[in-house]
Order: structure tokens, then sequence, then C-alpha cells
């Protein structure tokens, strides 16, 4: 455990890169015990998956327990099945869960009714999913949270790795957060296991006492939806075979909107 921590707490006063454009915050990060002494609340984004699972493990051990929250955005039935149940299972913490008003498959029908003319479905490069989805109702209730106990100074830790994509491995482990940065708030965006590897990761849930969630047991890679426009081919195939009833569901709006979940390849041939 402790080299897991050293790995994801060590050269914390290093600048966020300047030739990244994702770097909203051109002064130094802070220093993680300083924000510790000012009260600062820690808030996990926890996904379920590993490297949430990891990054939980080794900020418990950091953070006071008071100043450390969880929060979950709950993703319903394109989740995969025991997600909140394996959260609550390994966390110390009372688990906060958040919902959109709406589903991914609601989203997608919306767009076919209103744009027909536009891919109905997500994609890597227009990440809706995981704005309307995720991101809004975390920082929404990480403002209410914020109001409720009249702090003013919070980090948002999210596990997102350096080892996961090209494009993930240039955004700076700290970074302002403009949008929560506001009416007296001072928020930090925390990617608080961005160097870690996978074997790290896997290394500090076992460290923990901890297993990982099933589905890597059955060989996912990740963990988010079940069918994730982001996930590998064998991951796609792994939860065909898991929820056949949901694949199911998404090859039928394929067929409804006539758009195909990926661009000129259906779930059926990314999953086969």
């Amino acid at each position: 455990m402790e080299q897991q921590m050293h790995l994801a707490f060590e050269g914390l006063c290093c600048h966020a890169a300047d030739d990244d454009p994702e770097a909203s915050q051109p002064a130094p990060p802070p220093d993680v015990d300083a924000l510790i002494d000012e009260g600062a609340i820690f808030y996990v984004s926890h996904s379920g998956g590993k490297d949430s699972q990891a990054m939980y493990a080794i900020l418990r051990e950091r953070i006071p327990h008071a100043q450390l929250v969880v929060v979950h955005a709950d993703l319903g039935r394109v989740e995969w099945e025991g997600v909140k149940e394996h959260i609550e299972a390994t966390i110390d913490h009372p688990l906060n869960v958040v919902r959109a008003n709406k589903t991914l498959l609601d989203m997608v029908r919306h767009r076919h009714a209103t744009r027909p003319h536009v891919p109905s479905w997500p994609s890597p490069s227009h990440r809706q999913c995981t704005s309307d989805l995720k991101r809004n109702p975390i920082q929404r209730f990480i403002r209410q949270d914020m109001k409720a106990r009249r702090a003013t100074l919070a980090v948002n830790c999210v596990g997102l790795r350096a080892a996961e994509s090209t494009a993930r491995a240039k955004r700076p482990e700290w970074s302002r957060n403009k949008e929560l940065s506001r009416a007296g708030r001072t928020v930090w965006d925390w990617n608080a296991v961005h160097r870690l590897s996978t074997e790290d990761v896997f290394a500090t849930i076992r460290a923990a006492g901890q297993q990982p969630h099933w589905a890597y047991a059955t060989g996912n890679e990740r963990l988010s939806c079940v069918f994730c426009i982001m996930a590998s081919s064998s991951d796609l195939a792994n939860g065909r075979q898991q929820r056949p009833e949901l694949y199911a569901e998404y090859l039928q709006i394929e067929q409804e909107t006539g758009w195909t979940m990926f661009a000129g390849e259906s779930l059926a041939d990314r999953s086969s």
C-alpha cells in the first residue's frame, strides 16, 4: 500500500504541462497536506471500476475521514449489475448516489426524434453521455453539498490514468475546475491515480484486502456502461454474453434510429 500511495502522491507540487490545452490553471497545483489543513472536502467520484476503487483505497489512508465524501453517478439499466453494492462493500463512508433526469437510451431516442439527420449515439469525440449522465450530476451534488457544509474549498477526485490512452496521458494531474470555482468556491480537479499502471491499480486493491468488481473476473478490462462507446471489442463481447436482453435492446434502437452505435459499425459487429 505504501508504494502505491507514494506513486500517487509524489511530486504534488509539479506544474501542469504548459503545452496541455486542457490545463485550465497556470499556477502550481496545491499541496495535499495544505488542502487538508485548510479543511478542503475531497469528493471521490466512484464508478465502481478498478481505478476508482484503488483511488479510494489510497485516499482513505491520507485524507481525514470527515473530509472524504464518496459519490456515484447511477447509470441505471445500462450499468453493470451490482456496481452500487460493490462500492458500498469496499468503502468506509456513506455512498451518495446521484442520477440524471434521463438515461443513455433516452438520450439516443430523443436525439433521433429531434435531429434524425445526425448520429443518434454518442461518440468518443462527442461524449454527451459522460457530461450529461456523470459529470453534471456529480458537479451538482458537489455544489449542493458544499453549500450545506458551508465549505469554500474542495477537491474533485477522479480516477483517470495516463496509461489508459494518449489523451488521458496529456491531462494534468491537477487543474482548477472553472465551472465549480464560482460563488466563493474554489474547487480543484485531481486525477489522483494518474501515474499508476494497471498492475499498480490491482496491487492497490489487493493490498486493501479487496477484490475488484466481478465483471473483471469474467474478462472485462474496464467497467462503465455494459456497452460503452469506449469499450474494447472483448468487453463488448463479454457484455453481450452477460446481458443478452440489454444487447437485444441496443440492436433494436439501432434499427429504430437507422444509426449504428459505432461509426459505420453495429454493436453486433463490434462485439462478435
